[in-house]
């Protein structure tokens, strides 16, 4: 009698552990199902704002101040460069790796805005290197607005390297406070990538923004509920031995 106690105790044991583990695969399932149409809607939101029409500066603060939310809107910016304050984003473009050149734009009411020129080799960091593509004078930009870093994106990611004007991650006050150019209270807290327009002398490379979102919650979903299917049919097995031979 003892002995049937304890395997039925057991019997009640596993089964409750066995409902937990498929609440919990059933949950997970229904997390990425959830995370799918996010991620679905967040794609068709980028793909509606980087085919729309650039729109003017004044029009991105607005959505900036109001949303907080400027990321790939199409915007026109015009003004002239201050190459002297080129700061360097470490990036990899085409299979080569270089630089990104950050630029600071002075605007016509003497505001700084930091422009993603594009991709420099290693070799032609110096921008010495690259003279003809220096442009000067007044410039009207094509690009995308781009949001700012609050924070490293990864303990992964090294430190950015301000004194040998080296970043790994876009931290804008970083880049404003050592560019020379202006106090950092004059830059725009966002940035510009400028469109694939070409440069003189083919340097910096225009165009370089990736748009390019991971989508795998369907996988994942998939991942969950099979492992809960799949539990379903052991525990069922498991029952059916246990009853046969009881």
């Amino acid at each position: 009698m003892a002995i049937q106690t304890q395997r039925r105790g057991s019997q009640i044991l596993l089964g409750v552990l066995a409902l937990i583990a498929l609440a919990a695969l059933l949950m997970l399932g229904t997390w990425q199902v959830e995370r799918l149409q996010w991620k679905n809607d967040l794609v068709a939101t980028i793909d509606e704002r980087i085919q729309s029409d650039p729109r003017p500066l004044s029009d991105i603060e607005t959505r900036l101040a109001t949303t907080g939310d400027v990321e790939y809107w199409p915007v026109t910016v015009a003004g002239e460069f201050h190459h002297e304050g080129e700061r360097h984003f470490f990036a990899t473009h085409d299979g080569q790796s270089g630089y990104f050149v950050y630029t600071p734009l002075e605007l016509d009411d003497s505001r700084l805005l930091l422009v993603n020129r594009g991709f420099v080799p290693f070799d032609r960091k110096n921008p010495a290197t690259r003279q003809e593509g220096q442009a000067s004078g007044w410039m009207t930009i094509n690009g995308l607005a781009r949001d700012r870093l609050t924070e490293k994106p990864s303990f992964l990611v090294p430190e950015n390297d301000p004194a040998g004007n080296v970043f790994y991650w876009k931290d804008i006050d970083a880049m404003a406070a050592t560019s020379g150019v202006g106090s950092p209270g004059d830059y725009l807290p966002f940035f510009v990538d400028a469109n694939d327009a070409p440069n003189p002398g083919g340097l910096p490379v225009g165009g370089v923004t990736i748009v390019s979102l991971s989508n795998n919650h369907l996988q994942y979903a998939v991942t969950w509920y099979g492992l809960a299917a799949a539990l379903c049919g052991v525990v069922g097995v498991w029952m059916w031995r246990q009853r046969r031979s009881g």
